[in-house]
């Protein structure tokens, strides 16, 4: 490989290829990436959760752990924070965004639920909570999230 500058620091160029990948290097913040669900009920209600360590309102998310795939992690958050047993469906969509860690990327399948458990709350998560698809939307605290979760309801 050779390490070329044409416009970017520290970009590497495989024998010719068109592709240029950055280097690994404090210029560069690793990628962040996440998997969550839109969990939605028999009745139409989705879900959302609320975490007191922000103080927010969001879809159920979070980070890929080592060796694991994304629907592996969208599966495993949306069952742990949500505390429901869950099937999953299509790709409802991405998020994109920064956080301190550097830039995070979050892909979100549909999810049915399967089972509802009885609900504990932890550190994590202090409530969960089902709302009709317009009032899920008002409730979250997050625009990306609520256009994601506009944008599904108008793919039905």
């Amino acid at each position: 490989m050779n390490y070329t500058n044409i416009g970017r620091k520290n970009c590497v160029s495989s024998a010719g290829a068109e592709r240029l990948l950055p280097r690994p290097s404090d210029d560069y913040a690793m990628v962040v990436f996440a998997a969550g669900g839109v969990l939605e009920r028999d009745d139409g209600r989705r879900c959302v959760l609320h975490r007191p360590r922000y103080d927010d309102w969001v879809l159920p998310k979070g980070t890929v752990e080592p060796g694991e795939s994304l629907v592996e992690t969208a599966l495993r958050e949306v069952t742990e924070e949500a505390q429901c047993d869950v099937a999953l469906g299509p790709v409802a969509g991405r998020l994109q965004y920064d956080v301190a860690a550097g830039p995070k990327v979050v892909v979100f399948w549909r999810m049915s639920l399967v089972r509802e458990r009885p609900f504990r709350a932890n550190a994590e998560v202090d409530e969960r909570t089902w709302f009709a698809p317009a009032d899920a939307c008002d409730r979250l605290t997050y625009d990306n999230e609520r256009e994601l979760l506009r944008r599904t309801l108008d793919e039905r």
